[in-house]
């Protein structure tokens, strides 16, 4: 077991959390009261536990209709998003951070996982922890931090797919508007007035976004996740911008996260 993953020193605890952590009902009912979104899942991927505040994010009316019959592993389209390697760290007890993951919601609509339409699109980061006993990895912890959502017009989400799908590229604001059927300049009003920022801020948030999944590829050099992105370290641009949203060179953020 990695040695960051050992539990903390019982002796340290008050008797009065001891007597909570050793009680099952307790320690459900304190997981289910938290206002963050929080999913269980078990080793073999499936999703054990479901908290309310993630059912009423998600419109979800009984836990019942997660626990027990999604299995993570088996998400073709989480697998799609995250890579194989990335669900592989998390069921092999590694603590796993995923930045700005956009929720696939259609799926889960699809699936019947979701009834309730909530939100048009969502962006959320997921830190992903897991729970051992002893040299045994016994669950994995979900915890869901919300970014972003997006409930405004249908030509704005085809916008948004649009930049998305295209993110390597150079942003051509002309063919963004062409295929929403838009001019740009209508595009860019109703953008903003939509999200609170323009095509260009979105897609440069994308940008950063893809960065920080690149750096935390330990195989790869600071300029290598850079080019993997289709951005120039040497150049100045995505650098400064970089450190002016994260509020830290890429160098630190590799540093914060524990990335050699």
């Amino acid at each position: 077991m990695n040695k960051d993953n050992q539990s903390p020193d019982m002796g340290m605890l008050s008797e009065q959390f001891k007597a909570l952590a050793g009680n099952m009902e307790l320690m459900i009912q304190l997981l289910d009261s938290l206002t963050v979104p929080i999913e269980i899942f078990a080793p073999d991927g499936m999703c054990i536990f479901y908290n309310r505040a993630a059912m009423k994010l998600n419109g979800v009316a009984d836990a019942n209709d997660i626990v027990g019959d999604y299995n993570l592993k088996n998400d073709p389209v989480c697998l799609e998003i995250l890579g194989q390697e990335c669900i592989d760290r998390i069921f092999l007890g590694e603590v796993v951070y995923i930045p700005d993951f956009p929720a696939p919601y259609k799926e889960a609509i699809d699936r019947g996982a979701i009834a309730e339409k909530k939100y048009e699109a969502a962006t959320m980061d997921i830190d992903c922890l897991p729970i051992w006993d002893g040299d045994t990895f016994v669950c994995t912890v979900t915890l869901y931090t919300v970014k972003y959502m997006y409930h405004g017009r249908i030509e704005t989400l085809k916008a948004q797919d649009y930049i998305e799908e295209h993110w390597r590229d150079v942003l051509n604001l002309e063919e963004v508007a062409r295929y929403v059927s838009m001019s740009s300049r209508h595009l860019r009003r109703v953008f903003i007035e939509d999200t609170g920022i323009t095509p260009v801020e979105f897609y440069q948030r994308i940008k950063i976004a893809k960065i920080k999944e690149k750096l935390f590829d330990g195989n790869l050099s600071i300029k290598q996740a850079f080019d993997a992105c289709g951005v120039d370290y040497r150049g100045k641009t995505y650098r400064d911008l970089f450190k002016e949203k994260e509020k830290m060179t890429p160098a630190e953020y590799r540093k914060k996260h524990n990335i050699q």
